[in-house]
């Protein structure tokens, strides 16, 4: 069987993991670098529901909840059949290291290589946001927004 396709991502962010895990769980800290709108329930099977670009909403459980180390959450997009919610899984390791944190990212169970590859356009650009806003500073107006 052929493995699934994945997106794989790495990040150095300049602040403490707890700082980082705050940024990807609470909804105005989520706003700050991705989003018009979001509802996050950061325990096992609670929601995930971020409308990212004002138009494209994303939706999924999350699976995994490990405060200020581990997230997992299914995830996929409202209004989709190609990528339906729940039909991928998202997984965010959050490790110290050089005095901040690594963000390793795995997208997986994407349909296939298009698919793949603007999720993972999508990711360098939001993993980029977070980066900066992380530590107090302004990403500036999202390119991605369409509202």
């Amino acid at each position: 069987m052929a493995e699934p396709f994945a997106v794989h991502r790495e990040v150095q962010i300049e602040a403490p993991p707890a700082v980082v895990f705050a940024f990807l769980t609470d909804p105005d800290k989520i706003l700050r670098w991705m989003g018009t709108d979001a509802t996050v329930e950061p325990h096992v099977d609670g929601l995930y529901l971020v409308n990212v670009t004002g138009a494209n909403i994303a939706q999924g459980r999350f699976t995994e909840v490990i405060p200020v180390h581990r997230l997992a959450y299914t995830f996929g997009w409202k209004e989709r059949a190609d990528i339906p919610p729940g039909s991928s899984l998202i997984e965010i390791d959050l490790l110290e290291r050089d005095g901040g944190t690594l963000l390793r990212l795995i997208h997986s169970g994407l349909p296939d290589a298009d698919a793949c590859a603007a999720h993972e356009k999508g990711w360098n650009h939001y993993l980029g946001r977070l980066a900066i806003a992380v530590v107090g500073g302004d990403p500036g107006p999202d390119s991605h927004r369409t509202v």
